[in-house]
């Protein structure tokens, strides 16, 4: 039966009433309330520079970061920290700051250490995940000379000075 009922041609029509016909639906409020949606995705996770040469006073270091994405981003979150070898301290507490730009000169650090920075890009859908950390290290602090102990002769002088940095120095340029 099921082969018979299959070879038939079956023409199927639908009565409808007339008020359906001709009835046109206005879709223009959902079409407005569409496009007014805006749906940007949360960012893509920041990438931050290595330290460039001359970033770093004693005091000081310029931290920069950048996007391998086309992200719409409104602000960066900057975290960093003292490198820290203790596995439990207060002073190495971690610090943030808001930046609107792909870089930041942090001030009021300590010579001579070394601070982990990492970075959040943050858009009207959220956060990034943060950045891989990467390791700065401010200048040296200048050496105090040991003006009582310096010595000298006719063909040579003798200049002591010490250091007052915690961290070893790695190395000292004497210009007379």
């Amino acid at each position: 039966r099921l082969e018979e009922f299959l070879k038939k041609e079956v023409d199927l029509q639908l009565s409808t009433q007339p008020e359906f016909e001709e009835r046109v639906i206005d879709f223009s409020e959902v079409e407005q309330l569409m496009n007014s949606i805006n749906a940007v995705p949360a960012p893509c996770a920041p990438v931050i520079n290595p330290q460039a040469p001359n970033a770093a006073t004693g005091t000081s270091l310029r931290v920069c970061w950048g996007l391998f994405s086309d992200d719409t981003v409104e602000r960066y979150t900057l975290c960093y920290k003292p490198v820290s070898h203790e596995r439990h301290s207060d002073e190495h507490t971690e610090r943030m700051l808001k930046v609107k730009e792909t870089y930041c000169t942090i001030t009021d650090l300590l010579p001579n250490t070394q601070y982990e920075f990492w970075v959040s890009a943050i858009n009207a859908s959220g956060s990034s995940p943060p950045s891989e950390k990467a390791v700065y290290v401010t200048a040296p602090s200048p050496p105090t000379i040991k003006t009582d102990k310096i010595r000298s002769c006719e063909n040579a002088a003798l200049v002591c000075w010490e250091s007052r940095d915690l961290n070893p120095v790695d190395s000292y340029t004497v210009e007379l």
